[in-house]
């Protein structure tokens, strides 16, 4: 009776434990980019709302160098979950200049047109007007900095000899030099990217400088995988005119070998809390199904979100 009754309560403590360990949330790292970035302030309130929004996962959003470190962080399992610029991840996936990167898609973030912020009392008004000047484009690791080698090799400039090339350390010295006069202007792209608000909300004002039309048929002629995009009306402070420029989708990246129960968590909870991510950051407004299925081929998808889709009837 006594051997039987020791048993039981072994069996009832070892259970516990397994349910309890059970219940453990998941742990990842997410891999954002330098304070004062637009990633940094994405993965901030994406880690946030995802954590809000079920208990499986704990996501905690780690400051990094950007895009260009974020992809081998990934292949290196330093981070789980990676947000990369669209041609930063173009280049890893496809091979381009370096060994094919094996990750997967978790979500679109937001479109990145890309284009220059200067002061608003500055007389530049074209790309062209900034040639000889200083000019902050970004820092080392950014995969903007890929985009705009794109978009200037495609009207016949380059950084480092047209232009008094400014690298920066971390972003938020961008808008800084720019306002102090130490740079004429800053490269940058998104839809509410911090340098461009900082710029837009001083008391100096912003003017913004995205190629014409003409040099927009140049670029992607050169470069078709980069995409037609646009700034809306009003995005930034005194910008009351729509800015056409080019670009592509930045993307949420995740190791192939998170578990597929995983993936799907994620992506059921980042469905789930779409109008709550819009509302706490308004360029998260992008951050939808509808957008991700449009921008990314499904076998670049992640088996847990190609599982969680078909399941809604989003995808075949």
């Amino acid at each position: 009776m006594r051997t039987r009754i020791v048993l039981l309560a072994c069996l009832f403590y070892f259970g516990f434990l397994s349910n309890a360990w059970a219940s453990d949330p998941v742990m990842l790292k997410l891999g954002t980019a330098t304070k004062g970035g637009g990633f940094q302030l994405f993965g901030k309130h994406l880690a946030r709302v995802l954590n809000q929004t079920q208990s499986d996962i704990t996501i905690t959003a780690i400051d990094t160098r950007g895009s260009k470190q974020n992809i081998p962080f990934l292949e290196r399992g330093k981070i789980d979950i990676g947000l990369v610029e669209g041609n930063a991840a173009r280049q890893a996936m496809q091979g381009i200049k370096r060994p094919k990167a094996n990750l997967k898609v978790l979500s679109v973030m937001y479109p990145n047109p890309g284009m220059f912020v200067v002061r608003a009392n500055s007389p530049y008004k074209t790309i062209n007007d900034l040639k000889s000047q200083a000019i902050a484009f970004g820092t080392r690791a950014s995969g903007l900095r890929i985009l705009v080698n794109d978009v200037l090799d495609g009207i016949g400039l380059q950084a480092d000899k047209d232009f008094k090339q400014i690298i920066l350390d971390k972003a938020a010295q961008g808008p800084k030099l720019v306002l102090s006069k130490q740079a004429e202007a800053l490269w940058g792209a998104g839809i509410g990217w911090p340098g461009f608000v900082n710029v837009a909300n001083s008391p100096v004002g912003a003017h913004f400088i995205g190629p014409s039309e003409q040099q927009i048929t140049q670029i992607l002629k050169r470069h078709p995988h980069l995409k037609r995009m646009s700034v809306p009306a009003n995005t930034y402070k005194g910008q009351n005119k729509q800015i056409d420029s080019i670009g592509l989708w930045s993307l949420i990246l995740i190791k192939p070998s998170v578990p597929e129960d995983t993936a799907y968590k994620l992506v059921k909870a980042l469905h789930q809390a779409e109008t709550t991510l819009a509302k706490s950051l308004k360029q998260a407004s992008y951050t939808t199904v509808k957008n991700t299925l449009d921008a990314v081929p499904p076998e670049q998808l992640h088996p847990g979100v190609i599982r969680y889709y078909k399941e809604q009837a989003l995808l075949r």
